[in-house]
Protein backbone atom coordinates (compact mmCIF):
# COMPACT_ATOMS: atom_id res chain seq x y z
CA UNK A 1 0.00 0.00 0.00
CA UNK A 2 0.78 3.84 -0.36
CA UNK A 3 1.44 6.58 1.99
CA UNK A 4 -0.31 9.93 2.24
CA UNK A 5 1.26 13.10 3.09
CA UNK A 6 3.59 11.85 5.38
CA UNK A 7 1.79 9.09 7.10
CA UNK A 8 3.75 5.49 7.20
CA UNK A 9 3.10 2.34 5.21
CA UNK A 10 0.71 0.43 6.95
CA UNK A 11 0.88 -3.45 6.72
CA UNK A 12 -1.31 -5.25 4.70
CA UNK A 13 -4.27 -6.54 5.76
CA UNK A 14 -4.24 -4.34 9.03
CA UNK A 15 -6.20 -0.97 9.65
CA UNK A 16 -4.15 2.21 11.35
CA UNK A 17 -7.06 2.32 14.28
CA UNK A 18 -8.67 -0.91 13.96
CA UNK A 19 -12.06 0.08 13.46
CA UNK A 20 -11.89 1.39 9.77
CA UNK A 21 -11.88 -0.81 6.93
CA UNK A 22 -11.15 2.05 4.41
CA UNK A 23 -7.89 2.85 2.86
CA UNK A 24 -5.70 5.38 4.42
CA UNK A 25 -5.17 7.78 1.49
CA UNK A 26 -9.66 8.19 1.23
CA UNK A 27 -9.68 9.41 4.78
CA UNK A 28 -8.81 12.86 5.96
CA UNK A 29 -6.32 13.91 8.24
CA UNK A 30 -7.39 15.79 10.75
CA UNK A 31 -4.05 16.97 12.11
CA UNK A 32 -3.06 19.39 8.62
CA UNK A 33 -4.68 22.07 6.98
CA UNK A 34 -6.86 21.53 3.74
CA UNK A 35 -5.32 22.67 0.69
CA UNK A 36 -6.64 26.07 -0.58
CA UNK A 37 -9.90 25.57 -3.02
CA UNK A 38 -9.55 27.39 -6.13
CA UNK A 39 -11.95 30.05 -6.74
CA UNK A 40 -13.75 31.54 -9.45
CA UNK A 41 -14.87 34.72 -8.22
CA UNK A 42 -12.19 36.87 -6.22
CA UNK A 43 -12.05 37.19 -3.21
CA UNK A 44 -12.57 40.09 -0.43
CA UNK A 45 -12.38 41.12 2.88
CA UNK A 46 -15.87 41.71 4.30
CA UNK A 47 -15.07 44.22 7.49
CA UNK A 48 -13.10 46.28 4.79
CA UNK A 49 -15.56 46.43 2.72
CA UNK A 50 -18.09 47.05 5.42
CA UNK A 51 -16.08 49.80 6.48
CA UNK A 52 -15.61 51.72 2.88
CA UNK A 53 -19.80 50.94 3.35
CA UNK A 54 -19.85 52.65 6.38
CA UNK A 55 -17.50 55.41 5.43
CA UNK A 56 -19.55 56.00 1.64
CA UNK A 57 -22.69 55.91 3.98
CA UNK A 58 -21.21 58.84 6.69
CA UNK A 59 -20.60 60.96 3.80
CA UNK A 60 -23.83 60.62 2.27
CA UNK A 61 -25.88 61.83 5.04
CA UNK A 62 -23.55 65.14 5.38
CA UNK A 63 -23.98 68.96 4.05
CA UNK A 64 -20.92 68.40 1.95
CA UNK A 65 -22.37 65.56 0.30
CA UNK A 66 -25.64 67.68 -0.56
CA UNK A 67 -23.63 71.16 -1.44
CA UNK A 68 -21.10 69.09 -3.77
CA UNK A 69 -24.11 67.11 -5.39
CA UNK A 70 -26.35 70.32 -5.67
CA UNK A 71 -23.28 72.11 -6.95
CA UNK A 72 -22.69 69.12 -9.63
CA UNK A 73 -26.19 68.97 -10.87
CA UNK A 74 -26.60 72.87 -11.21
CA UNK A 75 -23.14 73.24 -13.12
CA UNK A 76 -24.51 70.30 -15.40
CA UNK A 77 -27.39 71.60 -16.30
CA UNK A 78 -26.26 75.05 -17.22
CA UNK A 79 -23.56 73.73 -19.39
CA UNK A 80 -25.89 71.60 -21.21
CA UNK A 81 -28.06 74.46 -21.27
CA UNK A 82 -25.63 77.62 -22.54
CA UNK A 83 -22.75 75.63 -23.98
CA UNK A 84 -22.42 75.67 -27.67
CA UNK A 85 -24.31 72.32 -28.87
CA UNK A 86 -21.30 70.54 -30.46
CA UNK A 87 -19.98 70.29 -26.65
CA UNK A 88 -23.15 69.86 -25.21
CA UNK A 89 -23.19 65.94 -24.03
CA UNK A 90 -26.62 65.91 -22.45
CA UNK A 91 -29.62 67.97 -24.24
CA UNK A 92 -32.37 69.14 -22.00
CA UNK A 93 -34.49 66.12 -20.73
CA UNK A 94 -31.45 65.32 -19.31
CA UNK A 95 -31.55 61.92 -19.76
CA UNK A 96 -27.90 60.74 -19.04
CA UNK A 97 -28.17 63.41 -16.08
CA UNK A 98 -31.30 61.10 -14.66
CA UNK A 99 -29.49 58.09 -15.62
CA UNK A 100 -26.40 59.20 -13.38
CA UNK A 101 -28.95 59.91 -10.18
CA UNK A 102 -30.29 56.90 -10.52
CA UNK A 103 -26.91 54.86 -10.85
CA UNK A 104 -25.82 56.86 -7.71
CA UNK A 105 -29.32 56.01 -5.72
CA UNK A 106 -29.02 52.54 -6.70
CA UNK A 107 -25.67 52.01 -5.23
CA UNK A 108 -26.24 54.67 -2.36
CA UNK A 109 -29.14 52.40 -0.65
CA UNK A 110 -27.29 49.21 -0.81
CA UNK A 111 -24.41 51.24 0.70
CA UNK A 112 -26.77 52.74 3.70
CA UNK A 113 -28.26 49.74 4.44
CA UNK A 114 -25.29 47.63 5.00
CA UNK A 115 -23.88 50.54 7.35
CA UNK A 116 -27.20 50.12 9.56
CA UNK A 117 -26.97 46.55 9.26
CA UNK A 118 -23.37 46.73 10.99
CA UNK A 119 -24.34 49.81 12.91
CA UNK A 120 -27.27 47.37 14.57
CA UNK A 121 -24.97 44.50 15.08
CA UNK A 122 -22.44 46.60 17.19
CA UNK A 123 -25.73 47.95 19.23
CA UNK A 124 -26.74 44.02 19.68
CA UNK A 125 -23.32 43.85 21.30
CA UNK A 126 -23.00 47.03 23.13
CA UNK A 127 -27.02 45.88 24.26
CA UNK A 128 -25.69 42.65 25.69
CA UNK A 129 -22.48 43.54 27.27
CA UNK A 130 -24.65 46.27 29.22
CA UNK A 131 -27.35 43.33 29.78
CA UNK A 132 -24.75 40.95 31.13
CA UNK A 133 -22.86 43.99 33.49
CA UNK A 134 -26.65 44.89 34.52
CA UNK A 135 -27.18 41.08 35.92
CA UNK A 136 -23.79 41.11 38.03
CA UNK A 137 -24.72 44.35 39.34
CA UNK A 138 -27.81 43.32 40.44
CA UNK A 139 -26.14 39.87 41.49
CA UNK A 140 -23.47 42.08 43.53
CA UNK A 141 -26.21 44.43 44.79
CA UNK A 142 -28.18 41.40 46.37
CA UNK A 143 -25.00 39.61 47.82
CA UNK A 144 -23.77 43.52 49.20
CA UNK A 145 -27.28 44.08 51.10
CA UNK A 146 -27.45 40.01 51.99
CA UNK A 147 -23.86 41.15 53.98
CA UNK A 148 -25.36 43.92 55.61
CA UNK A 149 -28.04 42.40 57.16
CA UNK A 150 -25.51 40.01 58.16
CA UNK A 151 -23.86 42.38 59.66
CA UNK A 152 -26.84 43.90 61.27
CA UNK A 153 -27.98 41.06 62.80
CA UNK A 154 -24.22 40.44 64.05
CA UNK A 155 -24.20 43.96 65.44
CA UNK A 156 -27.40 43.27 67.66
CA UNK A 157 -25.55 40.61 69.52
CA UNK A 158 -22.17 42.02 69.82
CA UNK A 159 -21.56 43.93 73.44
CA UNK A 160 -20.87 47.60 72.61
CA UNK A 161 -19.53 50.33 74.98
CA UNK A 162 -22.57 51.63 76.17
CA UNK A 163 -23.96 48.09 76.82
CA UNK A 164 -20.83 47.57 78.50
CA UNK A 165 -21.02 50.62 80.74
CA UNK A 166 -24.54 49.74 82.08
CA UNK A 167 -23.37 46.70 82.94
CA UNK A 168 -20.81 47.94 84.82
CA UNK A 169 -23.19 50.48 86.60
CA UNK A 170 -25.82 47.76 87.61
CA UNK A 171 -22.89 45.81 88.78
CA UNK A 172 -21.77 48.32 90.89
CA UNK A 173 -25.29 48.91 92.57
CA UNK A 174 -25.62 45.22 93.35
CA UNK A 175 -22.21 44.91 95.23
CA UNK A 176 -23.53 48.76 97.10
CA UNK A 177 -26.62 46.85 97.46
CA UNK A 178 -25.02 44.05 99.37
CA UNK A 179 -22.45 45.90 101.05
CA UNK A 180 -25.77 48.03 102.99
CA UNK A 181 -27.24 44.88 103.70
CA UNK A 182 -24.16 43.16 105.05
CA UNK A 183 -22.12 45.42 106.41
CA UNK A 184 -18.51 44.25 106.73
CA UNK A 185 -17.67 42.92 110.41
CA UNK A 186 -15.39 44.42 112.47
CA UNK A 187 -11.86 43.30 112.33
CA UNK A 188 -10.65 40.48 114.66
CA UNK A 189 -8.10 42.24 117.12
CA UNK A 190 -4.39 40.24 116.98
CA UNK A 191 -3.73 37.51 119.53
CA UNK A 192 -0.26 39.40 119.96
CA UNK A 193 -2.18 42.50 121.26
CA UNK A 194 -3.59 40.75 123.78
CA UNK A 195 -0.53 38.62 125.32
Amino acid sequence: MGTDRGAEPRERGRSATGASALPRASRVRLDQPRPARKRLLPEYDPEAFGRFSERIARFLGTGRFLVWMTLTIALWVVWNIFAPPALRWDEYPFIFLTLMLSLQASYAAPLILLAQNRQDDRDRVTHEQDRKQNERSIADTEYLTREIAALRMGLGEVATRDWIRSEFADLVKELEERRSLFPPEAPYESDESDR
